[in-house]
């Protein structure tokens, strides 16, 4: 299931795993059966075995969120979280699970903050992540980044490096960033997963310390292998000498 690791010689193995100072990931889709991510419990396993491989001893799951196409709330999620809990406590796998969500910035989302109604948060009940539609900027964004700031919460930008709006004009990210808003990039946009422009923005903002969190963002066993990847590249090696807030999840 996971040869891709242990084709490894010793010797890489261990410059690979000194090269690893996180241990948690914040942003992925592992609980199954909830969205895009993992369909079944065992392709759930998987990937949570691969992260263990790779030196996560924290996992904080972040099914989408989504009205009328992801209708996930603390009714699903809950039940699917305490599920995988039992199944990698079953198997002995080392790992803690947590979860919480990837937010879709639209009305609902928005009267939700506005309205202080629960969200799903993660590190200490602190954080939200959110994302918003790739083409265009949301026109109330930054009055949903304070309305969130308003809770004494703090928002999570999920994968700036992906939207074309961003893409096309970086000065947005510059302005979105003056908010406070916290910033999280893919990993797997370091490797040119989702194409050149989002690895070059990536790149960017890391090299600009314009980021906050590096999260997987991994949906499939397949992306596994570009994880591993990932963590080579220089740009990823730059910004774990940065203060990433993947230590207090």
């Amino acid at each position: 299931m996971f040869s891709f690791f242990k084709k490894k010689k010793q010797n890489e193995d261990e410059d690979f795993d000194h090269a690893l100072p996180i241990t948690a990931d914040m942003h992925n889709h592992l609980l199954p059966n909830l969205d895009d991510g993992a369909k079944t419990v065992e392709e759930s396993l998987e990937m949570i075995q691969g992260f263990v491989a790779m030196g996560i001893k924290k996992i904080v799951m972040t099914p989408h969120i989504m009205h009328n196409f992801y209708n996930n709330g603390p009714d699903t999620i809950l039940p699917a979280l305490e599920l995988m809990r039992s199944k990698v406590k079953e198997l002995g796998i080392p790992v803690h699970l947590e979860a919480a969500a990837e937010y879709y910035f639209d009305e609902v989302f928005f009267h939700k903050v506005k309205n202080r109604e629960p969200l799903l948060s993660f590190g200490n009940n602190q954080y939200i992540l959110f994302e918003t539609a790739f083409p265009t900027e949301p026109i109330n964004l930054k009055e949903g980044i304070s309305a969130i700031q308003s809770l004494g919460l703090f928002p999570v930008f999920a994968h700036p490096e992906r939207y074309q709006y961003i893409q096309n004009d970086f000065n947005k990210a510059k302005s979105i960033f003056s908010t406070g808003a916290l910033f999280q990039i893919n990993a797997l946009s370091l490797v040119g997963h989702y194409g050149k422009a989002p690895q070059t923005i990536a790149e960017k903002l890391i090299d600009l310390d314009m980021v906050h969190f590096i999260g997987s963002d991994c949906h499939k066993p397949k992306q596994l292998e570009d994880l591993v990847k990932a963590r080579k590249t220089k740009a990823y090696q730059k910004a774990l000498d940065s203060n990433l807030y993947n230590q207090y999840v």
